[in-house]
């Protein structure tokens, strides 16, 4: 029985020995592995390959600076200058040039951009670039040339024909024999009744008028015209009134009257285009054709109704041979007659006999 315990006991010993030793080989494994994996962790972080650094880095890219000089030709600063940046996304930023010219932009994206500079008195400039990531981009100077201004100035009618009659007034054949009656420029203004007054005016107190009629009295004289009249220095009186007379009446009621009530233009219209037939018409039907105020052209009831009451009213002061309907109609024809041969002279001989002859421009219709 002992012998039995004795093994029970010592079986029981070896046990609990075994036992022992196993919790305490678990409790000295457990700091050896954590030791190797510990030592093992560097290995594997070494093991794994570098990454490129722009996937490392994953960030947008730096934004720039841009800035620059407005300046004029004379090289002087253009403050308050507007400068506008847009780039091709079509965003845009906005900033004014300083005291010294000077317009700086911050945050600005990298790539393509453009500038357009805007100051008063000046034309607008445009000034383009690239711009790199982080760069601080200084454009050259930007000069801006002054502004081309074109002013149209609206004349009135009654300006335009001012300033037409006056150089009308002004043409004189060799210089001497008056020519206003004539304008060489095809869209003339129409007259004013008191422009055409002051024409018919101007016309019968020119020298040259009173020195004409004082010739065209002697020739009749000399020839006897209107022998009623007489001879010596009281038929010459007599035939130098009646002429001035006829000039005078002529001249108003065909220049003025007529053509302010009809609305007429009593001038003649240089036409020097076109073929010599076609100038001969033009020049010689102007004698029963006129330009209405209106710039139409129609009959030229003025010179046709002013010729026959000239020759009417000359009945009251020629003699009574030369007095009567028929020489009334006669002398009207004559008139009329001696307007279109009048016109075709201004329209070939006269404008080279001219000095201040202007020549129309051929493109102007």
């Amino acid at each position: 029985m002992q012998s039995f315990s004795r093994n029970i006991r010592g079986s029981l010993a070896g046990l609990g020995s075994f036992l022992f030793l196993s919790l305490a080989g678990l409790s000295c494994a457990r700091p050896v592995a954590a030791q190797a994996s510990q030592s093992q962790q560097p290995s594997v972080v070494a093991a794994t390959p570098a990454l490129p650094a722009d996937a490392q880095q994953p960030e947008q890219q730096s934004t720039g600076i841009i800035s620059g000089t407005i300046v004029d030709r004379t090289g002087a600063a253009v403050p308050g200058a507007q400068v506008t940046l847009t780039r091709d996304d079509h965003s845009r930023q906005e900033a004014a040039a300083d005291s010294d010219g000077q317009f700086f932009f911050a945050n600005v994206a990298p790539g393509p951009f453009q500038l357009t500079v805007t100051a008063q008195g000046f034309a607008t400039q445009i000034s383009s670039g690239i711009l790199q990531g982080g760069e601080a981009h200084t454009v050259p100077p930007i000069t801006m040339p002054l502004a081309t201004f074109v002013t149209t100035v609206q004349v009135s009618p009654a300006e335009e024909a001012k300033v037409e009659l006056k150089a009308e007034e002004q043409q004189r054949v060799l210089g001497v024999i008056p020519n206003f009656y004539v304008t060489y420029v095809a869209e003339a203004a129409p007259l004013s009744s008191r422009q055409k007054f002051q024409l018919a005016w101007k016309t019968t107190i020119d020298p040259v008028t009173f020195a004409v009629t004082g010739a065209t009295a002697g020739f009749e004289q000399a020839t006897d015209f209107y022998s009623g009249y007489g001879q010596g220095a009281q038929g010459y009186g007599k035939r130098f009134g009646a002429s001035y007379a006829d000039t005078v009446i002529g001249t108003f009621i065909g220049g003025a009257i007529l053509p302010s009530l009809l609305k007429q233009d009593p001038r003649y219209f240089y036409k020097g285009t076109g073929t010599i037939r076609s100038r001969i018409l033009y020049s010689i039907a102007t004698a029963v054709i006129c330009k209405g105020d209106n710039g139409r052209w129609q009959a030229n009831y003025s010179n046709i109704a002013g010729s026959l009451a000239a020759s009417g009213i000359a009945n009251a002061y020629y003699p009574a041979s030369d007095r009567g309907a028929a020489l009334t109609l006669e002398s009207a024809l004559i008139g009329i007659g001696a307007t279109g041969a009048a016109d075709f002279l201004e329209e070939f001989v006269v404008p080279k006999l001219t000095p201040n002859f202007r020549r129309p421009d051929p493109s102007t219709p």
